[in-house]
């Protein structure tokens, strides 16, 4: 059994909670900018600032309607909502008045909102538009707790500050400072890719101890001049909010875009020093560069970019960067990088990836073309973070070190457990579910298989439960070939299969947008439903299989490959709200084509 520490940098905090961040920035730096929430009319200004006075003061106002309305200590109240200044704006008001913030992603259907409202208890919610009060409403039946539904839509900030203009600042100051690092500040309910979401309860201490550690280890990040990031993850990840409230608290300027269809105008207004993403992020970026440059007759010369970008990172990690290499990543840095990065608002030198393995290629092609990407390793139930690559201490291809005062164990199975103060206290309602992930002395199984080096980096190599044994007993992790081909420009996701199966094989999605600009260059007509046959299109994706195939050994193989007709969407419930794979879902409504691979 293997095991690595690394030391505790500063002291468990022992009082105080969130909202001291938000009290100390109006005190200590009041004219410091701390969000640019979009201008409501666009305008010449597309984006407002927000000092730390004015956040603090708007935060106190709508606690305060909070109060008024009967919101208790300990209550709790849930957001439905998409990334937005809001969004933010409640959470803290929430914990300001004592009371639980419970988030729900916005796409969530009736039946989950229904589970995840009767199972916390909420006494409130706030939703963003009409559609989502339909859903509350529409279930409201099985809610005899909640008492309040406000909606951003229906004026719900002002009614709230309007509800509590005559609670004394005493009264909200006394319920501020109620909670302390052991009490409950948030319920994240899983995205329930292996069954019915479970809602973690996360304390103030958590995330307290989290970015503790996080915001001076990546200080690079928050603690340079004119850092700034806009969020466009759902706030209901927890990966989205450790980094909302650690700019909080480090006083980075903070902004938030809704609408992934403006993205890209958004980051161009906002110039953010950092973004976050998930590795399809990441992938849909190369992924349409790749086919945008090929659509313009450009293909080789982004190969050839491409390609140089990562043997000059392969260089950088190795301590020496060939002659010609540099030479070449010069022309390529005028020609192709340039325009990327511009693409990110110009300013952006890092990001912050996580929720699955990025891959080492994207790894080192980002970081070749000027953008660091540092992978990092958490759960909802570990508050995000466990590990992360640092911009001083970062390997491609892993997941980086554990956070300091945080203990990684690889079992003999190969399972990595953690132990640290930003592990969860359990399950809300489910002994029995924390029982089986969380030993009594605070060992957190994470139900994923991984490796870590003499110098304590960390490698995700698959899930536990995921481990497919063939008919000729190879264990095999799908992760790793999946990582591998969803690389493609063509592949928007896959499925690696062959449990108890004589061969592996895989179902493949093709991206319809870089479907698109890869049939025009081709002299293709329409959709990828009349290709799934087509020999140019299975010749691409038979290169992808081969190159996913360089990773594994020949036992180990994708032998059979299908393409499908449809992609697999977060609409359709194949993908959670992280875009992550829904396994058992697919698994069940594709029995057929899978069993096809073996007929």
């Amino acid at each position: 059994m293997r095991e690595y520490a690394t030391p505790l940098t500063f002291p468990l905090p022992t009082t105080g909670n969130l909202t001291d961040d938000v009290v100390a920035n109006a005190r200590d730096h009041a004219e410091d900018v701390v969000f640019s929430r979009p201008s409501p009319d666009g305008g010449e200004t597309p984006w407002l600032d927000v000092t730390a006075a004015q956040f603090h003061d708007e935060v106190c106002a709508v606690a305060k309607g909070l109060v008024a309305a009967g919101i208790e200590v300990g209550d709790r109240v849930a957001i439905i909502s998409k990334t937005r200044y809001e969004w933010t704006l409640l959470d803290y008001a929430i914990w300001f008045a004592g009371a639980v913030t419970v988030p729900v992603y916005e796409t969530s259907s009736a039946e989950q909102v229904a589970w995840i409202l009767e199972d916390s208890g909420a006494r409130a919610v706030l939703t963003e538009t009409h559609e989502h009060v339909a859903r509350v409403t529409g279930v409201r039946d099985r809610l005899d707790q909640l008492n309040h539904v406000w909606s951003f839509g229906d004026n719900a900030v002002e009614i709230l500050v309007r509800l509590g203009e005559d609670i004394s600042d005493a009264e909200l100051e006394k319920r501020r400072t109620t909670a302390g690092p052991d009490d409950l500040a948030t319920l994240i309910y899983t995205s329930g890719t292996t069954g019915r979401p479970k809602g973690c309860r996360l304390s103030h201490g958590n995330f307290m101890f989290e970015l503790g550690v996080a915001v001076e280890e990546l200080d690079r990040l928050f603690d340079t001049e004119g850092a700034s990031t806009l969020l466009f993850l759902p706030l209901a990840h927890v990966f989205a909010r450790i980094i909302q409230i650690g700019c909080v608290r480090s006083r980075t300027r903070l902004g938030h875009s809704a609408d992934i269809k403006s993205l890209l105008p958004d980051l161009q207004a906002f110039e953010p020093t950092f973004i976050l993403a998930v590795p399809r992020v990441f992938e849909k970026v190369f992924n349409t560069a790749s086919q945008r440059a090929t659509a313009d007759g450009r293909g080789r010369i982004f190969e050839r970019a491409a390609e140089t970008a990562i043997a000059y990172s392969r260089g950088l990690e190795k301590g020496r960067v060939p002659l010609a290499v540099r030479a070449q990543h010069a022309v390529f840095t005028r020609l192709v990088y340039g325009k990327l990065l511009a693409a990110l608002g110009g300013r952006c030198r890092h990001a912050v990836s996580g929720g699955a393995p990025l891959g080492e290629r994207l790894g080192h092609f980002y970081r070749g073309i000027g953008l660091t990407v540092l992978e990092g390793y958490g759960l909802t139930e570990t508050t995000a973070a466990l590990t992360v690559n640092l911009p001083d201490a970062i390997k491609v291809g892993t997941v980086g070190r554990p956070l300091p005062g945080t203990t990684v164990r690889v079992a003999d199975d190969g399972e990595l457990l953690f132990r640290g103060g930003q592990v969860f206290a359990g399950y809300w309602n489910a002994p029995e579910a924390t029982s089986e992930v969380l030993e009594p002395d605070g060992w957190f199984h994470t139900g994923d298989v991984g490796e870590v080096d003499d110098e304590g980096f960390v490698r995700i190599t698959g899930r536990k439960k995921e481990i497919l044994v063939t008919a000729g007993g190879k264990n095999v992790a799908p992760a790793v070939l999946e990582d591998r081909l969803r690389a493609h420009p063509l592949v928007s996701q896959c499925i690696v299969v062959g449990d108890g199966q004589p061969f592996i094989a895989a179902l493949v999605t093709i991206d319809p947008e870089s479907f698109e600009a890869w049939a025009a260059t081709h002299g293709k007509s329409g959709t990828v439903a009349d290709h799934v046959d087509d020999p140019d299109l299975r010749a691409e994706i038979e290169a992808g299989v081969e190159d996913a195939n360089r990773a594994v050994s020949r036992a180990e193989a994708i032998r059979k490959f299908r393409i499908l007709p449809d992609d697999w969407t977060e609409e359709g419930g194949q993908l959670t709200p992280s875009l992550k794979l829904r396994r058992s879902v697919v698994m069940r409504e594709l029995r057929d084509e899978v069993a096809a691979l073996y007929g």
